[in-house]
Formats: structure tokens, C-alpha cells, sequence
């Protein structure tokens, strides 16, 4: 017996929204899959969730929601996060930071997954050390469950390597998001993590990371702020495919996702 995760990589905008709800149900039924995690900090104009994108969000389907730098954009999300456990923030964020850094969901199956939200420190915002906390969260995730799956948001590849290399044999993922470029170094490390540096960017491809292509360009050429757009065409959902021994929180695999919406009208 196993359980199949679908993690889908960072949700961009609008277009990042209608993904989900249009593809969801099918990848759900192909993979049979038992819980959806996805992260979400960019649903909502393409920077932040707001109230109205994490409701549209949980009720297409996602179970979890996880997050990183952006979390706090939208000033709405504060009160709603306090609210909504199936919402989450960096747990290594400061100990007065409202919400939670982890929850524990139960499949229809009755097995328990532990999502636990990590933030990296190089070329980031100043937080605590994510390998200290993440070894500190997952001594309290363990009790309750094998299965641990791990969303680090963090910008350096190295930083992102070294974790999975740290946490291998003591959760069941290290999922890589923020960078919204999905890599090919998918794999379950010896200990039985599974691993990737970046699960992708659900949201329009024909872009810079989701932000309409010449808008980044001129910021570029000019190191001028201006305000950034979300794209709008080539919509791809992109993230990881996992199966995992629910009885050892062991990965058995991990594979890529990427489904494109043909239709985009």
C-alpha cells in the first residue's frame, strides 16, 4: 500500500488559478491521487494570496496550502491565516508570526501527511536557521506521522541541496519552490527522501517567472522599478508526483508534472 502526493510549484495569478481548476480533477483521477499540496504565495495578482484566492484554491481541490517571502502582501491574509489552518507559513519565520508552520491532514484512506513550510536564508529575508527548525518541527510531525513532506521556498540552489542531503531519512520530501523553474534532479535520496530543487511554476510559460516578458526585460536594461503584470499565454501546471510508504514515511518515488492547458480562452 501507498499514498500519491500531487505537490504543484508556485501557483502565478489568475492564470495559475484557472490551472488548477481545469486540470485538477483529471490529474487527481489519472494518479489516484490521495492529497494535493501546492504552493500559493504568488495566486493572487502574482504576488501574495488574498482571502478570495486561497478560497478558490482549497475549494478546486488543494488540500494544503504552503507559501514563502510573499506570504504577507495581501494585508487581509493575516486574519485569514490565523483562521485557517489548512493554510501555512514558513515555520521558521519569528515565533509571534501569526499562522502555522506546519498542519497534519488525513486522506479519505485515514493515513496522516504532515506539511511542513520552510524559508531559506541565502539572497533571502532574515529568518531563523530552516535546518535547526526543520529538524525541531519535524520531532513533533514524527508523533503523529511517518509521512513528512517539506516545501523549502528558498532562492540558492546549494542551500536547497544541502537541506534535502540533511533531512534524507528524516522526512518523506524536500520539495524546492520560489525560483518557478523546474529542475531535473528529481530523485529519492539513499535514507528515502524524495528530492528536487524546484517543482516549477503553474502559470504562463511565455514569461519571465510569470511576469509578462517585457516588462522584466526594461527593468533589466533600465534597473528602474515599474510595476510588474502576470502573463497570459502558454499556461502550464507544473510540480511532483509523489508515492510514498505510509507505514515508514519512506519515498518510493518521484516523478515530474507538466500539463499544459490547451485551451486558454
Amino acid at each position: 500500500m501507498s499514498v500519491n502526493i500531487l505537490f504543484i510549484g508556485d501557483i502565478v495569478g489568475k492564470p495559475g488559478r484557472k490551472l488548477v481548476r481545469e486540470l485538477l480533477p483529471s490529474l487527481k483521477a489519472r494518479y489516484s491521487i490521495d492529497m494535493v499540496v501546492a504552493n500559493g504565495e504568488n495566486a493572487s495578482g502574482g504576488i501574495g494570496i488574498s482571502i478570495k484566492g486561497a478560497d478558490e484554491l482549497l475549494s478546486s481541490g488543494i488540500d494544503v496550502l504552503t507559501s514563502g517571502n510573499h506570504i504577507w502582501k495581501k494585508k487581509e491574509i493575516v486574519t485569514y491565516i490565523e483562521q485557517n489552518p489548512d493554510l501555512i507559513r514558513p515555520a521558521n519565520f519569528p515565533p509571534e508570526t501569526p499562522g502555522n508552520g506546519s498542519v497534519i491532514k488525513e486522506t479519505k484512506s485515514g493515513y496522516r501527511i504532515g506539511v511542513l513550510n520552510l524559508m531559506g536564508r541565502t539572497f533571502m529575508d532574515a529568518v531563523d536557521c530552516p535546518f535547526r527548525k526543520g529538524i525541531e518541527e519535524r520531532k513533533q510531525l514524527i508523533q503523529q506521522t511517518p509521512v513528512i513532506l517539506v516545501d523549502f521556498h528558498a532562492e540558492a540552489t546549494s542551500e536547497k541541496v544541502a537541506l534535502g542531503w540533511y533531512l534524507d531519512g528524516k522526512v518523506s520530501a524536500v520539495l524546492g519552490t520560489h525560483t518557478h523553474v523546474q529542475t531535473s534532479d528529481e530523485r529519492v535520496l539513499p535514507q528515502g527522501t524524495a528530492y528536487i530543487t524546484d517543482a516549477g511554476m503553474t502559470g504562463p510559460i511565455d514569461s519571465v517567472i510569470g511576469v509578462k516578458k517585457e516588462l522584466a526585460i526594461e527593468r533589466f536594461l533600465t534597473q528602474r522599478p515599474n510595476q510588474f503584470e502576470v502573463a497570459k499565454r502558454e499556461l502550464v501546471l507544473e510540480g511532483v508526483l509523489l508515492t510514498i510508504d505510509p507505514e515508514s514515511g519512506k519515498a518510493l518515488g518521484i516523478s515530474r508534472i507538466r500539463e499544459r492547458l490547451i485551451s486558454e480562452g
